[in-house]
């Protein structure tokens, strides 16, 4: 028997198992997954009745809420593609979207209505559908609730879905160049929160607090893989480690899910042992490469917590490989065990992963020779929208090309040293960002750090590290070159150093912007640093 593929399947199942389970937590609105998908369906009859076709691209300008939440269902169920949007762009940054993707339908949070204004010459034809009541309408626009008065739409036959169509559009973050729109189908969604469900320890009692953006790479699957699993969903409107813990010790959160940034930010946070956190049980570390010490700490102050890191991204949905011990796995010391938990781990249910030189060959399985980390699976998009050359450029023979450059051992574990771009090769020799980050991160008074290429007349390019410390630190640029001579080779050393109490600037989702912080050092009015010597 085959039955068409489609995450709709996850709310009808979570609506068939756990009608009255509260399902979804958004400040003092709490609903049950039969309310919740009684919402949805009325959201979508209100998508339809205001125009909206099959194909539409719907787009959800929204911080984390039970409606973008509702969106990824309500905007499938009207026979739409849905397309949440990074808060966090600039205007003319989503004007640039929003002209590629032309959505017939805009929903917005009124706290972006001055953006939204902006951004209505760019797309004339969309409607703009606010989400919440109270706040500026000056434009008379509908809202959420005019949607919710429709009576609801009769659930899909699902023998009619087309498992192949696109359901998803995602842009990422343009850190490389203009965003490009990844189309995930109703097939590719379905089967990566299979995988997840197969990869992760879960049971239906669980509660999720939506720490990661759900406008970024799918929320990383949990909109499909939490409802399909019965989990209760709590939302967090923005990133706030105080707000956090009191909502973990409030809904007796188990689950949170954070990029490292945002770990370091509650383990530094003066709040951290004023809440009960004994329900959490799971710790997904993703987004960004973790560090050994990283982990370390979070196990120290969460001792009766699962820390888990992941990769993937945007391209599959996300995740494709998870740092879980397999049975046979053993460790000669707690350092090993540590550096294997930092990793990205070994491929999901579902994925195939190699590691390929410049011609598509295998590299060594020697745990040291580094390559791109290419995929192919389940998980794995369709393409980019509407630009079928940047599809053909990353995705040859059949597999994805990430622009991860990593090593792999003989038992098929993975770890990431550096994005492709942010490789630095100096003299000759290739300095991988990531490990000297790593090394800097082990003196107990850095908060930060991003290591990135500037220019030298002598050797092409050094690397620079700049460093994030506590107000009235005492560290010295001396003090941090002793601290990577334990960690790195003489080749690798930073050759300068920036030390400030700024924090480092990040995306939507806390990623550091290294093309940003890069940038300054290739423009020839930036100022040098003082040089240290290897």
């Amino acid at each position: 028997m085959h039955v068409p593929l489609t995450p709709l399947r996850c709310l009808l199942r979570a609506l068939d198992l756990y009608p009255e389970k509260v399902g979804v937590v958004d400040g003092e609105n709490r609903y049950t997954y039969a309310q919740f998908a009684d919402r949805c369906r009325r959201i979508a009859a209100g998508l339809v009745a205001n125009g909206v076709c099959p194909d539409d691209r719907i787009g959800v300008l929204s911080f984390n809420s039970s409606a973008l939440l509702e969106a990824y269902y309500a905007v499938p169920l009207a026979g739409a593609i849905v397309m949440p949007l990074n808060v966090r762009l600039h205007a003319s940054e989503l004007e640039v979207i929003l002209r590629h993707a032309l959505p017939t339908v805009l929903l917005y949070e009124r706290d972006f209505a001055p953006l939204v204004d902006q951004l209505r010459t760019a797309v004339p034809e969309c409607l703009f559908i606010a989400i919440n009541d109270s706040g500026p309408n000056e434009n008379q626009d509908p809202t959420l609730a005019s949607l919710l008065q429709h009576k609801p739409i009769p659930m899909p036959n699902l023998m009619a879905i087309d498992e192949t169509a696109i359901i998803e559009l995602f842009y990422t973050s343009g850190s490389t160049g203009a965003p490009k729109g990844v189309m995930l189908s109703h097939r590719t969604l379905y089967l990566h929160a299979l995988s997840l469900a197969a990869s992760l320890d879960h049971t239906d009692s669980h509660v999720l607090l939506h720490t990661i953006p759900l406008f970024h790479a799918n929320g990383w699957g949990f909109p499909q893989f939490g409802v399909m699993c019965g989990f209760k969903h709590v939302m967090l409107r923005r990133f706030d480690p105080p707000a956090i813990f009191q909502l973990i010790e409030k809904e007796r959160v188990s689950w949170v899910i954070l990029v490292p940034t945002m770990a370091a930010a509650l383990l530094s946070c003066p709040d951290r042992n004023k809440h009960d956190l004994s329900s959490l049980k799971y710790v997904i570390l993703g987004g960004a490469a973790s560090s050994p010490e990283l982990v370390a700490q979070l196990e120290a102050f969460l001792p009766h917590t699962s820390i888990t890191v992941g990769y993937g991204m945007t391209e599959t949905s996300p995740v494709v490989s998870t740092a879980r011990p397999k049975g046979t796995q053993t460790f000669p010391d707690d350092h090993q065990r540590l550096r294997f938990s930092a990793s990205a781990g070994w491929p999901a249910l579902g994925a195939d992963i190699r590691v390929v030189d410049n011609q598509g060959r295998d590299v060594p399985q020697d745990n040291a020779t580094v390559g791109e980390l290419v995929v192919r699976g389940d998980q794995v998009m369709d393409g980019y929208y509407r630009s079928p050359k940047l599809t053909r450029e990353a995705i040859i023979d059949g597999w994805l090309h990430t622009g991860d450059m990593a090593v792999w051992s003989p038992e098929k574990f993975f770890r990431i040293v550096d994005r492709k771009k942010d490789i630095i090769i100096s003299g000759g020799e290739n300095i991988a960002s990531i490990e000297v980050e790593h090394a800097l991160l082990t003196h107990h008074g850095v908060l930060e750090c991003a290591v990135v290429a500037a220019p030298d007349p002598r050797w092409g390019e050094i690397p620079v590290a700049i460093v994030v410390v506590h107000e009235n630190s005492a560290i010295t640029e001396e003090h941090l070159l002793e601290t990577a001579r334990k960690h790195l080779g003489k080749f690798k050393l930073p050759r300068r150093f920036v030390i400030q109490t700024e924090p480092l600037p990040k995306g939507g989702t806390g990623k550091v912007l290294k093309n940003q912080i890069r940038a300054q050092f290739w423009t020839t009015t930036q100022p040098q640093e003082k040089e240290l010597t290897k």
